[in-house]
């Protein structure tokens, strides 16, 4: 079976990781490459306003039923990574973290681990409806990109039952590209978070 992927990341520190680490997924049958995006293009969309920058990142992620993570020292931290999460769980994609620190750069350089950000990411209940929430700023926030609630039934995991906010990582898996052979496993890793999420 064919498996679309999309995959996040920081594009000022990690696109020559993260381009290692696609092309070792495009190397392997049945893996159709969409969803990755260098830096001049993102770029490009950036300049115009949010809202494009939107859309762009919401096309990115049609006919894709996986979002993969992938993770270096500041991942975490940057908005339109968050904002990918969100889409993908809006989506219904199953998701996945894996961490590139490991991976050298361009210049000969790994990178230290950062956090992972599927857990920077949540969800909560209120007023009987599901929303996000977000890390930031030492506390959990509603997430200001998505304001909207989400219905429970487009959820592929349990939604939470109180107004405490649920990290999408214990939903989700972690691997490290480096240590776990990720050029030899990525594949089955994408096929366990697809199969997470039924789809």
């Amino acid at each position: 079976m064919s498996r679309r992927t999309f995959f996040s990341y920081h594009y000022l520190s990690d696109v020559w990781r993260a381009w290692n680490v696609r092309n070792s997924w495009v190397a392997k049958p049945d893996h159709i490459d969409v969803g990755f995006f260098d830096k001049s293009v993102f770029e490009a969309s950036k300049r115009e306003n949010d809202d494009t920058l939107k859309a762009f990142l919401r096309r990115g992620l049609e006919n894709t039923s996986v979002t993969c993570v992938l993770t270096g020292a500041e991942t975490w931290r940057r908005r339109w990574v968050r904002y990918e999460i969100a889409r993908s769980i809006i989506k219904g994609n199953g998701l996945l973290t894996v961490y590139i620190h490991g991976v050298k750069d361009r210049s000969g350089y790994t990178s230290t681990k950062g956090y992972d950000p599927l857990a920077q990411m949540g969800v909560y209940r209120s007023g009987g409806s599901i929303y996000l929430a977000e890390w930031k700023g030492g506390k959990w926030v509603s997430y200001s990109d998505y304001r909207r609630a989400i219905p429970e039934s487009d959820l592929w995991f349990a939604a939470p039952k109180t107004d405490g906010v649920v990290q999408i990582s214990i939903h989700c898996m972690a691997y490290d590209y480096t240590q776990q052979r990720g050029h030899q496993n990525i594949g089955g890793w994408i096929e366990t978070a697809a199969g997470l999420a039924g789809r």
